[in-house]
């Protein structure tokens, strides 16, 4: 059976496809009288759509959301939120050449294999396109930790191999790279731009920083809050690893490096990135993760058709040449999501506004 729900209390469940006739989600669990628009969730929804710069897909989605249900008189009401977002540009003539192939580096292949059937017009549920419902809940779930002062920002830190070095916060949303260090983002943009023209993509990383979270956020064993966040941030299209604090780089630590003086200011240091033994500790939960390059490349590959003959294939389409500038809003909404869930189980949040 296919998994499309996220979140024990505040839960999240996705729907559509990328070149059906739209996708959205259903949010439920979120708290009574607490006060939401569409514009709340349309300023994130911005933040991902596709068509921001000659760096991402220039496929035209306004990606305008429409509350159906769970909202009376700009409050929520207790009951499921469905959130709906139109698809109104796609262009499932460009995948004509590839429903007979499969994609390397791309989810074709095992969906075929797994259910026997796929929807070949943009990868269906395995397409990016499916972020935007994971976005607009985010957008939900960033307003019940608004309640209690938790702030959730994320960055490109590298592309390719350039590595930024800085986090100037104020920089993040002013270029189209997103990246925090404003020394080396037009050399990013140049990388990024340079594997376009060459029919190519590139990947990196993005890092992501919780400030003002309580004690107390996660359930050992095996609903850890940083194990939470894994799932949670794995689950998005391309996410290929994750490190907490000073995640692999532990390895080469001694335990007197690596543990977190304690003071009766409180720690001295963070490397264990906010998290002890699943549970949050109070300091900045701080992780990286890897995006690999974008699967759905123009340049030839070798591949094979769906009866084992090898072909030479090239995909034509609208698709980013990186990933990393439209996946940092979805690495927040999701980041969101499972917090918002562990605040509300934690029952350090009251049920009503």
């Amino acid at each position: 059976m296919a998994s499309n729900s996220l979140g024990q209390i505040f839960r999240i469940t996705t729907f559509g496809e990328s070149h059906g006739v739209g996708v959205g989600v259903i949010v439920d669990g979120t708290p009574p009288g607490l006060p939401l628009s569409e514009d709340d969730i349309q300023k994130d929804l911005n933040r991902r759509k596709p068509g921001q710069s000659r760096l991402t897909t220039q496929r035209k989605e306004g990606d305008i959301v429409k509350i159906l249900s769970g909202i009376f008189e700009g409050v929520t009401t207790g009951h499921p939120i469905a959130l709906l977002i139109e698809n109104t540009d796609a262009r499932s003539r460009n995948y004509d050449d590839i429903k007979n192939s499969f994609r390397p580096g791309h989810a074709d292949f095992t969906y075929h294999h797994k259910y026997g059937v796929r929807d070949y017009r943009g990868g269906g549920r395995s397409s990016g396109r499916e972020t935007a419902c994971r976005v607009a809940a985010g957008a939900v779930a960033k307003k019940i930790l608004d309640t209690k002062g938790i702030k959730i920002k994320a960055a490109t830190i590298q592309v390719g191999k350039i590595k930024g070095n800085k986090w100037v916060e104020d920089f993040i949303e002013s270029n189209p790279v997103r990246c925090a260090d404003p020394d080396v983002e037009k050399e990013m943009a140049a990388l990024i731009d340079g594997a376009r023209m060459n029919l190519d993509s590139v990947g990196g990383i993005i890092e992501c920083r919780v400030t003002n979270v309580p004690i107390g956020l996660g359930e050992p064993i095996y609903d850890k809050l940083d194990c939470e966040i894994a799932k949670a941030i794995l689950s998005i299209g391309a996410f290929k690893g994750i490190e907490f604090g000073n995640g692999f780089e532990a390895a080469e630590m001694v335990g007197s490096e690596h543990n977190d003086a304690i003071s009766k200011n409180g720690f001295l240091t963070n490397h264990a990135g906010g998290i002890l033994g699943g549970i949050s500790n109070g300091e900045p939960i701080i992780f990286r993760m890897v995006v690999k390059p974008t699967a759905s490349i123009a340049k030839k590959q070798n591949s094979i058709d769906i009866s084992g003959n090898e072909i030479i294939l090239e995909t034509h389409g609208r698709h980013d040449p990186c990933i990393l500038p439209r996946a940092v809003p979805v690495v927040e909404a999701m980041t969101a999501i499972t917090l918002a869930d562990h605040l509300i189980r934690s029952g350090l949040y009251s049920k009503k506004v």
